[in-house]
């Protein structure tokens, strides 16, 4: 067994021979390797905060139309305007895999643009092109590996 401390007294690093490997913050353990793999103690995070949160992107102003960018994927965006879907080979952010979710707060229908190079499919019928979101309706969009393929599926939408 090896083990690390950062100061007399007070769990640091242990590799377990044969086993485990435990990380510790303040001698309270946050991280550890398992034959199933690894538990965590506290929150996951990266530079947009816990990342087993939905984050919400709230537009500040008049939530006019947007074109969604990079850092609206994994979260929920709240709109009351349009919203363009970029494909990766016009410029757009969005590689393989990237989720995002897009929440019409008005009371009002807004159109979800098919941004040009991109095909968005909708999951209920196939079909690709422009949709509507309906008043207070909430759709998922999942892009495909390459970013010009995207499919989306929601409450609302046609």
């Amino acid at each position: 067994d090896i083990e690390l401390q950062p100061q007399a007294g007070e769990a640091g690093i242990k590799v377990i021979g044969n086993g485990a490997v435990e990380l510790y913050h303040d001698s309270t353990k946050k991280f550890e390797t398992a034959s199933h793999g690894i538990t965590v103690s506290g929150e996951i995070r990266d530079d947009r905060g816990n990342i087993r949160d939905i984050q919400s992107e709230p537009l500040s102003g008049t939530h006019s139309s947007r074109t969604l960018v990079d850092a609206d994927a994994g979260k929920v965006v709240v709109m009351s305007g349009g919203v363009t879907l970029p494909a990766a080979s016009q410029g757009g952010p969005f590689g393989g895999g990237s989720t995002l979710t897009i929440l019409n707060k008005s009371g009002s229908a807004i159109t979800l643009t098919q941004g040009t190079g991109l095909t968005l499919y909708n999951t209920a019928d196939a079909t690709t092109g422009n949709k509507t979101l309906a008043a207070r309706g909430i759709a998922t969009v999942y892009y495909m590996y390459g970013g010009n393929e995207a499919y989306i599926s929601g409450s609302g939408l046609s």
